[in-house]
């Protein structure tokens, strides 16, 4: 009997022992996770000349706390800390390592703009914390070899430059281009983008290229100069304050010349509307999300579910700004990204699982567009349509576009 009762003791400690082995493998944390808890950190534009993104991080927190009441992901609620950075990348330094070193954090997620972004890139790869989702499409994001920890959510700026440079190619190949950019990495990718798609012909093209600080109060001279140089394809490559001053200065001059607009700058509620709608009617840009007020979606099951949490989460926020539909698309992305990384919630594996999206498909994407990356390509949005505004919202035309490029 007591053979018996040794043999069951050991089978017994045995299991506890298999069991908590199992336990152990099945979950394994970094700093800001738990089995209660996913601590996550961004920096948001909430003041300052850029707060119109403020709706980025106020839709973002709206989700979070969504998805907290439905039980959270896989059992853990989401603590989104947020700190505001006004646009300032010297902000954006202090924030993040506050975020980082004293609030502990599993990851940054969407820290907003490419100048904040760049400047805290180094940091976080050097502290192997992800950057997770970054609200950038800057070429130096998209760099798994030597930036390893950083992922952007945003199309690749070269990306959408080479698509607006096929459009002007199919349709105005005789085209007089000026380019007004934003004087940054953002500013000077789609540039370099426009040129890589119309390749040996950018020299002969493009006519004027004119720059702008980000701490300049006005475009106006600069639009004045593109007018001067005989321009006929207006290039836009701005942000939406620059760009609403920029359509209000054309309206002023009588000047028409074709006016293709970056998506940064197309939401109608930030740009468009601000500048007026009226004298914004024929601007061309790109999309690869649906439109919220296009009654084209009106009964389409991702637009609805939207609005039903527009209604509860963030009754004050304007369901028909396209910030706040980017802002819940990313959130949902996030969302796909932890619930593939299970109970592995170190940094490793959240950026193991982010370049291991397969065809997904989010709610508010376009028909078509799916979501693809992989350990050497991190661009998430490479698939676009062209859009026009037609006065009062944008008309899509023309096929789901992709960019096929080794580094967009």
């Amino acid at each position: 009997m007591s053979n018996r009762r040794v043999f069951l003791a050991a089978t017994v400690a045995l299991a506890f022992a298999f069991s908590a082995s199992q336990a152990l493998a099945q979950k394994k944390y970094d700093t800001g996770a738990s089995d209660t808890e996913i601590k996550i950190g961004q920096t948001v534009p909430f003041s300052g000349a850029y707060s119109v993104y403020a709706n980025i991080g106020k839709t973002q927190a709206a989700y979070f706390k969504m998805i907290n009441d439905q039980g959270g992901i896989n059992g853990r609620k989401i603590n989104l800390i947020q700190y505001d950075d006004a646009y300032s990348p010297p902000k954006t330094v202090e924030q993040v390592r506050k975020l980082v070193e004293g609030d502990e954090v599993l990851f940054t997620f969407q820290l907003i703009g490419t100048a904040a972004n760049a400047a805290v890139q180094k940091y976080l790869n050097g502290k192997k914390v992800p950057q997770l989702l970054a609200s950038t499409g800057a070429a130096r994001f998209n760099d798994p070899q030597n930036y390893p920890w950083t992922i952007a959510y945003n199309p690749n700026y070269v990306s959408e430059g080479r698509i607006y440079a096929k459009y002007i190619l199919k349709e105005h190949p005789n085209a007089k281009i000026g380019v007004l950019y934003q004087n940054d990495d953002m500013g000077r990718d789609y540039l370099a983008g426009l040129k890589s798609g119309l390749g040996d012909k950018a020299a002969s093209m493009i006519v004027g290229e004119v720059s702008y600080e980000v701490t300049d109060p006005t475009v106006d001279s600069q639009v004045v100069k593109l007018k001067s140089m005989g321009v006929d394809v207006f290039f836009d490559a701005s942000t939406p304050k620059f760009a609403a001053q920029a359509i209000k200065k054309l309206a002023d001059l009588g000047w028409t010349p074709v006016h293709i607009l970056d998506i940064n700058a197309s939401p109608i509620s930030a740009t468009l509307k601000p500048a007026g709608l009226d004298i914004s009617k024929g601007i061309i840009s790109t999309q690869y999300g649906k439109e919220p007020g296009d009654p084209q979606w009106k009964d389409d099951p991702g637009v609805k579910a939207f609005f039903a949490f527009m209604d509860k989460y963030f009754p004050e926020g304007d369901k028909l700004n396209t910030v706040n539909t980017y802002a819940y698309s990313v959130a949902e992305l996030l969302t796909q990204v932890l619930k593939q990384c299970g109970d592995d919630l170190t940094r490793e594996n959240v950026m193991k699982q982010v370049a291991n999206i397969k065809g997904y498909t989010p709610s508010l994407a376009l028909p078509g567009i799916k979501i693809n990356t992989g350990p050497n390509d991190f661009r998430v949005n490479k698939q676009m349509q062209m859009m026009k505004f037609n006065g009062e919202r944008w008309e899509l035309f023309g096929p789901i576009i992709e960019d096929t490029g080794p580094s967009g």
